[in-house]
This record gives C-alpha cells, sequence and structure tokens, in this order.
C-alpha cells in the first residue's frame, strides 16, 4: 500500500527547484546580514537559475500540471507522460506554447478512492518501501 492516499505532487522538478531556491535565498540572506550587495545579487541570479531548471525540468516530463495525476504516476521519479502535449491549466507550460485545448475539449477524471477499498493499482517507483 502506498504512504499517501492521494497525490501530494512531489517531483524531480519540484525538490531540484527547492534545492536551488533555498541555496539562493541562503546566498542573498548572507548578503542582507554582511552588507554586500554582490551576494544579494548573486543569491537573486541563483534564484532566477533555479526557476528556469525547474521550468525546464517540468517541460522535459519531470515536473507535473495542476490536478491530481494518474495513480501509476504518484512516485516522484516517474516521468508525466502528458508533459508532451502540455497541461491545459499550466502558466509553464502555455508559456512554452503547449498545453492550449481546442474549445469544449473533455479533460479525464480521476476515480476517488474511497476508504475501506483495496488498492488496486500500485504505484510504479512509489517511495512506499519505508
Amino acid at each position: 500500500m502506498s504512504a499517501h492516499q492521494y497525490d501530494h505532487g512531489h517531483t524531480v522538478a519540484g525538490w531540484v527547484g527547492c534545492g536551488i531556491g533555498t541555496v539562493g535565498a541562503g546566498v542573498a540572506g548572507l548578503g542582507v546580514c554582511t552588507v554586500s550587495g554582490v551576494l544579494i545579487a548573486g543569491g537573486v541570479a541563483i534564484g532566477l537559475v533555479g526557476l528556469l531548471v525547474t521550468w525546464a525540468l517540468h517541460l522535459a516530463g519531470w515536473g507535473k500540471g495542476p490536478g491530481v495525476r494518474p495513480r501509476a504516476e504518484w512516485g516522484w521519479r516517474v516521468r508525466d507522460s502528458a508533459a508532451a502535449g502540455g497541461h491545459a491549466e499550466c502558466l509553464g507550460c502555455r508559456l512554452a506554447g503547449r498545453g492550449r485545448r481546442a474549445a469544449g475539449a473533455v479533460q479525464p477524471v480521476m476515480p476517488v478512492h474511497r476508504a475501506g477499498e483495496p488498492e488496486t493499482v500500485a504505484a510504479v517507483g512509489a517511495d512506499s518501501g519505508r
């Protein structure tokens, strides 16, 4: 059984972006403490690099769009199968020219897991080996 009953959205793009952003915030904070404009600018630049890296990873399929992913893709090491076509409600995909859907396009609906029902689909690569 998976450790989580819903999609947290943890992805490679999210973890890498958070790590780079944390380093950028640390450098900018050190710049504030030492009154160094160079360190502040460097921290902001690292943050911008983190934003671009996260966007590139998302477009490469290592992120996720808004909403719940299919249950088989809940593991954070699993690539997003819908990334090539873009996500309908995703700003990052729209900025890259992806995710534009025709008017009236039907979006798939994920079934709700009810309490007491056994999980029938194991998440591929999920973090359930704890």
